[in-house]
């Protein structure tokens, strides 16, 4: 499998940094019984580069590099890969030994920082097959899960959490926007083997709920009945009259009403006559 660095597009300045990035398995969260299967820190210098491989499919995509950006708490163990060119894609990826999370707990979890107000710009990861070819990434490679922020334009300014089953990408079903401002922010999300997964930001939970409930993996309970037709008498009028309604004997009944009969004089001049109404005349129904 390969967990892939931030990808996407790039926005109105260098968009985002990946500082940490982490994927754990185990029966529970606690550190002494999970398993790390990927940890990356960027704390040993350019030696990064021989861990993670970039995409050759298009020789326009955009290089990474490592800093700690504009502003940091330590400037060495804050550094991670910041895209460096404007408006362009990214992809890169690390390849770590395969694993199953059936029974187990998943979790996902990494930093993200977008320096400067980005127009356009994924800052997600994505969990590839084993089989990826790193040399040849796409957009298209056929990816387990993807998560992480998307920032684009003023309407997208959420949080992508897509799971794929049966070689079908399936996106949540619920709206979780991210963070859009300067400021570091910490993504985890876990999936645990009961079907229920929670997604934090900043170690405060966003959104949980169960996997079949909030993706589309299965066919809905039910459906309309294809085999039914509109019954020819059927009537699509919301609204009818009562046939059997009567009118109340003390209901009354206004002295006068307008008489619809009239019709507007064709030289009349709303602006130097005033608007026109009908005229009215006495209703013969009316009983004093």
């Amino acid at each position: 499998m390969a967990a892939p660095g931030p990808g996407g597009r790039g926005g109105s300045a260098p968009t985002a940094v990946a500082l940490r990035l982490l994927l754990l398995l185990g029966a529970a969260l606690g550190p002494a019984r999970a398993t790390v299967y990927f940890q990356e820190q960027f704390l040993d210098g350019d030696n990064w580069q021989k861990r993670w491989m970039y995409s050759e499919y298009n020789p326009g995509l955009g290089k990474f590099k490592l800093t700690a950006g504009r502003f940091y708490g330590d400037p060495e163990r804050d550094k991670g890969l910041q895209t460096s060119e404007n408006s362009k894609f990214y992809a890169i990826s690390s390849r770590f030994k395969p694993f199953s999370n059936k029974g187990k707990t998943l979790v996902i979890q990494y930093t993200v920082k977008h320096e400067q107000k980005i127009d356009c710009g994924g800052g997600y990861v994505k969990i590839f097959p084993s089989n990826l070819d790193q040399k040849n990434l796409t957009g298209d490679s056929h990816y387990y899960i993807m998560f992480g922020p998307d920032i684009c334009g003023s309407e997208t300014k959420k949080v992508h959490v897509i799971l794929s089953y049966k070689n079908k990408p399936h996106p949540i079903k619920k709206p979780i926007r991210c963070k859009v401002d300067g400021y570091t922010h910490l993504y985890t999300l876990i999936i645990r083997p009961d079907q229920t997964y929670e997604v934090k930001i900043d170690n405060q939970m966003v959104t949980s709920g169960n996997l079949e409930d909030d993706f589309d993996f299965l066919p809905p309970k039910k459906i309309n009945d294809p085999t039914v037709r509109k019954p020819t008498d059927w009537d699509d009028r919301i609204q009818i009259d009562d046939p059997n309604d009567t009118k109340p004997e003390d209901w009354d009944e206004p002295a006068y009403i307008m008489d619809t009969s009239v019709e507007k004089p064709e030289g009349w001049d709303d602006a130097v006559n005033g608007e026109w109404h009908y005229p009215m005349v006495k209703n013969p129904l009316y009983r004093v």
